[in-house]
């Protein structure tokens, strides 16, 4: 299976950033963990800082991938744009967020994407990620 994996706006550098709440591990190096967790899968991972490049991977990727796990950062509660690219493409999506989004901020508590993903893992630090590429091989 192909599963994608984006990281939008500031998940570049994970790592550096709050580590008391993201951790102080790289995506790069976390990557290729995961990469070792599933090697009869094809995980590719792209990252921006952009709404326009986050949409422009997800159309450009979600008819031909698996699936797609999505930490969309901040856009996850400002963006109809993305919400719409989900949406629009085949591929099932995971929304994944690093910190337990509801014991933040309470503008962190609505995604404007939950409603269009198969699932949402939040809270769980980087393991997130291995559990939504769990999630979305077949049983």
């Amino acid at each position: 299976m192909h599963i994608v994996i984006i990281n939008g706006p500031n998940l570049n550098l994970l790592g550096k950033r709050e580590p008391g709440i993201y951790g102080s591990t790289s995506f790069e190096a976390y990557f290729k963990s995961l990469q070792a967790v599933f090697p009869e899968h094809e995980l590719t991972y792209f990252q921006s800082n952009h709404e326009g490049a986050i949409i422009d991977e997800l159309h450009a990727q979600g008819f031909s991938c698996d699936g797609v796990v999505l930490n969309a950062g901040a856009y996850t509660h400002t963006s109809v744009a993305i919400a719409d690219a989900i949406a629009a493409i085949e591929a099932p999506v995971i929304e994944v967020h690093i910190s337990n989004v509801y014991r933040r901020e309470p503008f962190r508590h609505h995604s404007y994407l939950a409603p269009n993903c198969r699932g949402v893992i939040a809270g769980l630090g980087l393991k997130g990620y291995e559990l939504a590429v769990r999630a979305l091989l077949p049983d």
